[in-house]
């Protein structure tokens, strides 16, 4: 018998020893497969809780940026309020004085000069904090992940204070150029319309936009300086040798300026611009509705030209919209360009690209 079946094995040796390969072949690579996957999963396990773990902490760092604009905004309007005091000239009219029509026009210069600068800077303050915090945001994402190479923090907490202390140009020196800029649009346009002359929404509208764009066509200097202030304004300060924290926050300053003169950041101020005098004029517009039984609101319910008003009434209430643009508690005009969805992305864009190990290595 078992000669037989040597003898079956002898004649069939070949097809026996093929049949080992594969099957040796096919075990052995089921096995390496088998392996494969295994790391393959662990790899997008180990991807799938960085990745949440990034999310995560944006959207941390995005309600970080929420609040520290709100925090920003009183020191803001107190700055604006300080530089363009109505209120004196207000106190001045309430004693009759003889150049009562002198102090009129001023404070229509003035009025209107600092609901457009308190507009401008509100939008400014919100997409600059944007880029900021999330250029650290992504600094301090990687200087807390898993696998960091260096020790060294790339936004140790002396360089996050530093950095983030250039906002005081916006509220300082950019804030009392962008005045200056605006007030003498507001001059142009509004300087020879008389108090007694009534004026539509629609026509308001115009005026606005007339200012806006004289404002944004100055080729002095591009509305990025009133945001940040040049790199030799910043460097001007240092008398001394610069230290290792100086050196790391002029990196980060000059990251900063190439975003802020970057394509896409003009696009997404322009469109929180555009989102800040809409909303300003909404807000104006519940002062033009006509009243109930009206003839214009049965004729014409939804014409912004329906209703006019003096620009001696109009004065008082383009004044106060101050409270409502620079208001610390979140206001409809705040949340507007806080939630816009260019505003949205743009952050996301800036994160990703500062919180990504081969962003930081090119």
């Amino acid at each position: 018998m078992f000669s037989s079946v040597w003898s079956f094995i002898k004649r069939h040796k070949r097809k026996f020893i093929f049949t080992g390969v594969v099957v040796g072949g096919v075990y052995v690579l089921g096995k390496y497969a088998q392996k494969k996957m295994g790391e393959f999963q662990e790899n997008e396990a180990t991807e799938y809780i960085a990745q949440a773990r990034r999310q995560f902490h944006f959207e941390s760092n995005q309600r970080t940026c929420n609040m520290t604009v709100l925090s920003m905004l009183p020191p803001l309007k107190e700055a604006v309020v300080n530089q363009l005091n109505s209120e004196s000239l207000t106190a001045l009219l309430k004693a009759k004085p003889a150049n009562k029509l002198e102090i009129w026009e001023d404070l229509k210069i003035i009025s209107f000069t600092r609901t457009i600068v308190a507009v401008y800077s509100t939008c400014m303050l919100v997409v600059l904090l944007r880029v900021q915090l999330n250029i650290i945001g992504g600094y301090l994402y990687l200087d807390h992940s898993v696998g960091k190479s260096t020790a060294t923090p790339l936004a140790p907490p002396e360089v996050q204070q530093q950095y983030l202390s250039s906002i005081q140009h916006l509220l300082g020196d950019g804030l009392i150029a962008l005045m200056t800029v605006v007030k003498k649009a507001v001059q142009r346009s509004l300087g020879g319309v008389s108090l007694k002359q009534s004026l539509s929404l629609l026509e308001l509208e115009q005026q606005l936009s007339w200012i806006r764009a004289e404002v944004e066509a100055e080729e002095e200097r591009p509305m990025s300086w009133y945001m940040l202030a040049d790199a030799e304004d910043a460097l001007a300060d240092q008398a001394c040798g610069l230290t290792g924290n100086d050196l790391a926050t002029i990196k980060l300053l000059n990251e900063t300026r190439d975003m802020l003169d970057s394509p896409d950041f003009t696009t997404v101020l322009n469109v929180t611009l555009n989102r800040g005098f809409s909303r300003l004029l909404d807000d104006l517009a519940e002062f033009f509705r006509p009243p109930p039984g009206d003839s214009a609101s049965c004729f014409a319910p939804d014409s912004l030209a329906a209703v006019s008003l003096p620009l001696a009434k109009i004065i008082p209430i383009v004044n106060g919209q101050i409270n409502s643009i620079c208001s610390e508690t979140p206001s409809h005009f705040v949340q507007d360009l806080l939630m816009n969805d260019q505003v949205k992305e743009f952050a996301a864009n800036v994160y990703e690209t500062f919180s990504a190990p081969q962003e930081l290595q090119k």
